[in-house]
């Protein structure tokens, strides 16, 4: 009892921690979170676009596969609105693959780049999603664009994109792509500037996927090129072949 009450009677005693010493950040040390993985396409000033000049683009997927008959169908008609959407923004050819699409497309300013790219991209996103019963991101990360400036840049990007399952699926049947713009295409040597949809329905030459039936007129993907280069200037190069492997100068 005495001990109690000589305990209770005492003042706390205030401790004191021992101050340790910041050292200084090291020169060049990164601040903030680490980065992640690494992305596909850097993070730069995008180039000025210029009305005169077509573009190949390619977005990346999160989600696998894209090139479904069950997905393609919700993909072609969200490319057949974006490109009628906007008169300052076009796409004239396009191909998809399991994770990816290529585009070639046409955009009056930068800012008609952006904007058109943006409707396109979330406009698929939504739908894709919704159809797979899907949330979150559909992209992998921005898209990567390139400005054809010559007709042998057009001719090869129309080569490499049109002919892009080739790359992936060596072996098959069919001559042309029906994931791809390739059936309304005027510009195969070995079709003498008809495009595939004008000719007689052969395996070899599909519309469209296989049990997929082709789009109505007013929801065919892609608009006539309004550029030069990527309406007369690339054919001076010479037209592309079925037999083409995809290359890139």
């Amino acid at each position: 009892m005495k001990a109690t009450r000589q305990a209770k009677g005492r003042r706390p005693a205030q401790l004191t921690l021992p101050l340790v010493a910041l050292t200084k950040q090291q020169k060049g040390a990164r601040r903030g979170p680490k980065p992640g993985p690494r992305a596909f396409v850097r993070h730069r000033a995008r180039q000025a676009s210029s009305p005169l000049h077509p573009l190949h683009v390619v977005m990346r997927s999160r989600f696998r596969s894209l090139r479904t008959q069950f997905v393609f169908p919700t993909l072609r008609k969200a490319l057949a609105e974006s490109t009628r959407r906007r008169a300052d923004f076009r796409i004239t050819q396009f191909s998809v693959q399991g994770d990816h699409v290529h585009l070639v497309v046409e955009a009056d300013s930068k800012q008609a780049l952006a904007r058109g790219m943006q409707g396109l991209a979330i406009r698929i996103a939504r739908r894709v999603n919704r159809l797979v019963s899907r949330s979150g991101k559909l992209w992998a990360d921005r898209f990567f664009s390139r400005a054809l400036t010559s007709p042998r840049s057009v001719r090869n990007a129309l080569a490499y994109v049109l002919n892009n399952f080739k790359k992936h699926r060596p072996s098959g049947i069919a001559r042309i792509d029906p994931y791809s713009s390739a059936p309304y295409f005027d510009g195969f040597h070995e079709l003498r500037g008809r495009p595939p949809c004008a000719l007689p329905k052969s395996r070899g030459m599909p519309r469209a996927p296989q049990g997929v039936p082709p789009p109505a007129a007013e929801e065919i993907p892609i608009s006539a090129a309004c550029t030069w280069l990527a309406r007369v200037g690339w054919r001076k190069v010479g037209l592309v072949s079925l037999a083409e492997r995809p290359a890139m100068n």
